[in-house]
């Protein structure tokens, strides 16, 4: 599944690469097999779930 010179990296490493995108759907496939939703929250190859990392309202920026 992973084209990488070397071997893939970690399942949850952040240097993956997208091999397939979708974002009228909001998530990608990386190469490691995890997908990757817009919220930023991951669905990793052996049915794990990481928990979306959300910003605190207050720190998000207003529109003029």
């Amino acid at each position: 599944m992973c084209s990488h010179s070397s071997s893939c990296p970690s399942t949850h490493g952040r240097t993956a690469h997208v091999v397939a995108a979708h974002p009228e759907q909001g998530w990608s496939l990386l190469c490691t097999g995890a997908i990757v939703f817009d919220d930023s929250g991951e669905l990793l190859p052996d049915g794990r779930v990481v928990a979306p990392h959300r910003v605190p309202a207050e720190r998000l920026a207003m529109a003029a």
